[in-house]
């Protein structure tokens, strides 16, 4: 008996650290920890964190995220850890505690235009440059609300990561 929960409990750990999993199936993945969508977006709590090669504190640390409220995306969960992916698709395992829901978007589209109302033929409240880390409000099918640098506005939801272009947000 003591062998086959062995054995299940390896299978397990290689699955929960990547080695073996394939990732998310479907829009109806719920993590089994937090029974939250898989993948969804957070943001960075804190000004540093580690992200480690699997989940524990044992395994090596890959990266060294520097940028707090940068948003990452929750491809998994064992325990007390998130895998989680940067834009680039770079990742690995984070503590949960370094990780916020409070949401944030990077901008992938240099000068991207805020407007005053969801529509291009409203007013332009400001410009953000490529790499700028906003934070998210309400979406819609093809606009969100994003807060940045205490400028306010709407921006097609396309020039943005951090945000699900099926996401629909109140």
């Amino acid at each position: 008996m003591l062998k086959k929960t062995f054995k299940a409990y390896i299978l397990t750990f290689l699955l929960c650290a990547g080695l073996l999993c394939t990732g998310p199936t479907t829009a109806q993945d719920r993590g089994a920890v937090t029974n939250l969508p898989l993948p969804r977006f957070v943001s960075l709590k804190t000004s540093e964190g580690n992200v480690r090669r699997g989940p524990s504190l044992t395994h090596r640390i890959d990266w060294v995220l520097k940028h707090r409220n940068m948003p990452l995306k929750i491809t998994a969960e064992y325990g007390h850890w998130r895998r989680v992916q940067d834009r680039d698709g770079q990742g690995g395992w984070m503590h949960y505690s370094l990780l916020s829901g409070m949401r944030t978007v990077i901008v992938e589209r240099d000068m991207l235009t805020l407007f005053a109302k969801a529509d291009t033929g409203s007013q332009e409240n400001a410009h953000l440059e490529m790499g700028v880390i906003a934070k998210l409000g309400p979406c819609g099918p093809e606009w969100c609300r994003l807060t940045a640098g205490g400028r306010r506005g709407w921006a097609k939801k396309e020039a943005l990561w951090g945000v699900s272009l099926d996401e629909i947000r109140e």
